[in-house]
């Protein structure tokens, strides 16, 4: 099974300042797919009494766990991040593949795929860079769009969260200086001011929840209830989609939008809280967090498991993970009846963070229902990666824009109309002239998008507003939830159709290099690599008497602009890249994998790839182990079971001289040379080239090159 590794936060940084510099690009995602706000509207929210500059940010998974991916969130416009879960048991085996996006999405992947200590490593690296590109006044970020928060995400059970290795995790989250100043000493001195830079050490104090399928309510609310008690945790507690019932949940997903290959097993439903006991739980952690003075909400929703029955994802997985359009209208239906319950309980709104099938099309809607956060996962691991994520605010300027609204709240009031409805239905009503001028300033020039307008808030006063606003946000819930069956996006028949193959397989050089596969890695493990086009000799040294006759060949002629790589280390064969590559065969499988330490080659003899050092290459093609060595006199050695040569590059056929047999295969000689010219280009960024002190080779026997063996 592939293996993350984490990266030097010093390499991350010099890559990422580099990068910026010479591309005008950072981990991959160019400069034009950021988005860094408008100065004309505030999409600012309020999350446990905490500001962030906006509600979007990605869901706990895939793209929040490592620290190069929240900062391409974080840079595509994101401003709350709910980090991947957390758990005990962080020795996991993951099934490889573990993410379908064929059609709708499926995964069978959960808790991170770190070691706990690591994950905190990752969060405070991610926070730092952040922090860093803030500050070097590198980014024209818009007034009052900088401000993010993180999310702690753990499960999955009491026993494990009370477990030394995961409170030792929260403790860190919740003072993290000294992870803060280990790390800080790592970075490099060129980084001048940026390395003192007085980082945040309380990472995060906000906690959302995420239990097994089938976790007893009662274990729900005692794990929330030892949050709340011993770490003075803000609390969200993620819930099912199951809690519509066996019935409405199939009905909406087999019926409504004609998702009848998706099959929901019974236990779904027999096993997991039902609505009551959620309802029960719900009211007693609200009270008791609020006897704390703690904030306390749901989200909605976890996926949906469906039987394994689409054949991509590993047959080991009898059940997988829902997520997309379809959860999208499951979760939003589940929201609706929340809402109308504690309408009808007269009671204050409930906060409610939601992540199901959120893209530019619907963030519009789920920030007009006032959902806080709003994460999205699913729609990232389409065409285009993190660069979608600016097309979110795009969409929410423009509707904000289209009915004269500066902040989130005045969208709520003005998106579906329903303001002058709000108004009359706030309770208890307020005074008639009130009424009047909260008409005149709904009436007041810049509602049409003509211009600004007055404060709404101002001119209500702040308490009446939010209740107003409230009521704005269930009338607008109700609006879009009667429509979303009948939205075309959401039905099976909009997303049955998978990415189209050409039906050519996957070589290790000369694909399409259309490029798909780099931005839908959501951990940037696949690069561009910028192989010198000249045509690499198909060449042979064969024994003439005492010495050696250089013997070329037909070429292997490298034809296209440039080449695809996988950085190994941040690559988990989770499958993606492979869903949106035109030929078969998954370019994580088939491209030069590189990895950056050498003991990483080494200890996994099963994968072909290299290592790539200043003064050697290490490669493994086809189970076959190679070295080919640099010497300062420009000779290179090349070394493999059972031989050991020399040769020239600039005159190999002259210079060419050692001991082996009869005859060796000299091509893989020169193809880890070109691959080691363009790794270590300075003219280009990548994980490898950004080390720092030029990294140096394994062992001189690391690599079969011992003839004796």
């Amino acid at each position: 099974m592939a293996v993350l590794t984490p990266y030097p936060l010093a390499a991350l940084a010099r890559r990422m300042f580099r990068e910026l510099e010479t591309s005008g690009a950072i981990y991959d995602l160019p400069a034009n797919r950021f988005y860094l706000g408008d100065p004309e509207l505030d999409f600012s929210v309020h999350f446990h009494g905490y500001r962030a500059s906006s509600p979007l940010g990605p869901s706990a998974g895939p793209h929040t766990q490592m620290a190069q991916n929240l900062v391409l969130s974080w840079l595509g416009g994101s401003r709350v991040f709910e980090l991947k879960t957390v758990q005990v048991r962080d020795d996991l085996e993951i099934p490889r593949p573990c993410i379908d996006m064929r059609t709708v999405g499926l995964n069978a992947e959960w808790s991170q795929e770190l070691e706990v200590p690591e994950s905190l490593d990752e969060y405070v690296k991610g926070m730092m860079l952040i922090e860093m590109l803030r500050a070097s006044g590198k980014l024209e970020v818009a007034p009052g769009f900088g401000d993010s928060l993180f999310d702690i995400s753990v499960g999955y059970d009491l026993e494990g969260i009370r477990s030394d290795k995961v409170a030792a995790f929260l403790r860190a989250m919740l003072d993290a200086e000294p992870a803060i100043e280990r790390l800080r000493a790592e970075l490099p001195a060129e980084l001048g001011e940026l390395r003192d830079l007085p980082f945040p050490t309380r990472l995060s104090d906000t906690v959302t929840l995420s239990t097994f399928h089938g976790c007893p309510p009662e274990e729900i609310e005692g794990i929330i209830e030892h949050l709340l008690d011993e770490y003075g945790f803000h609390c969200i507690v993620k819930l099912n989609p199951t809690l519509l019932g066996a019935e409405e949940a199939r009905h909406l997903l087999h019926d409504e939008l004609g998702y009848t290959g998706y099959r929901v097993p019974d236990r779904a439903f027999v096993n997991d809280t039902t609505w009551d006991q959620a309802l029960g739980f719900i009211d007693r952690l609200r009270a008791k967090a609020a006897g704390l003075g703690l904030g306390f909400g749901i989200k909605l929703t976890n996926t949906l498991i469906v039987e394994n029955e689409h054949g991509f994802l590993p047959d080991s997985e009898p059940e997988v993970y829902l997520s997309g359009p379809p959860l999208h209208v499951l979760s939003m239906h589940l929201a609706r009846r929340f809402r109308r319950h504690f309408r009808q309980q007269g009671d204050a709104e409930l906060p409610i963070s939601f992540s199901a099938g959120i893209d530019r099309g619907n963030f519009p809607d789920a920030a007009a229902l006032g959902m806080v956060p709003i994460t999205t996962c699913s729609d990232l691991l389409q065409k285009g990666g993190y660069g979608r994520l600016a097309g979110y605010h795009q969409a929410l300027a423009k509707r904000m824009k289209s009915v004269g609204a500066g902040t989130l709240d005045d969208f709520a009031l003005l998106a579906y109309g329903h303001a002058e409805e709000a108004l009359a239905r706030v309770d208890p009503a307020p005074e008639p002239a009130v009424q009047q001028r909260c008409r005149e300033a709904l009436a007041a020039p810049g509602k049409d998008g003509g211009g600004s307008s007055p404060s709404l808030r101002d001119v209500t006063g702040a308490e009446l507003f939010d209740r107003w606003v409230a009521t704005a946000r269930w009338l607008n819930t109700e609006t879009y939830v009667d429509g979303l069956t009948d939205d075309p996006r959401y039905a099976q028949e909009r997303n049955e159709t998978p990415p189209k193959k050409i039906g050519r397989h996957l070589q290790l050089f000369n694909c399409l290099t259309c490029d798909l596969c780099i931005p839908v890695c959501p951990n940037d493990a696949m690069f561009r690599l910028a192989l010198d086009p000249e045509p690499i000799p198909v060449a042979k040294a064969r024994r003439v008497g005492a010495g050696w006759r250089w013997d070329a060949g037909e070429s292997l002629d490298l034809t296209e602009r440039h080449q695809i790589a996988v950085f190994a280390d941040f690559c988990n064969e989770c499958g993606n890249c492979d869903v949106f590559c035109p030929e078969d065969g998954g370019p994580y499988a088939m491209k030069p994998r590189f990895f950056r330490r050498h003991e990483d080659w080494e200890g996994r003899p099963e994968l072909d790839g290299f290592h790539v050092a200043a003064d050697a290459v290490h490669g493994r093609f086809e189970g076959t182990e190679f070295v080919l060595r640099l010497q300062d006199d420009g000779v290179v050695g090349y070394e493999g079971r059972g031989f050991r040569l020399t040769f020239d590059p600039i005159d190999p056929a002259a210079t060419l001289q050692g001991e082996g047999p009869d005859e060796v295969d000299l091509t893989h000689a020169l193809i880890l040379l070109r691959l080691h010219r363009a790794i270590l280009d300075p003219e280009q960024s990548n994980y490898l080239n950004c080390l720092g002190p030029e990294p140096r080779s394994g062992s001189a026997n690391a690599a079969a090159g011992d003839p004796s063996r």
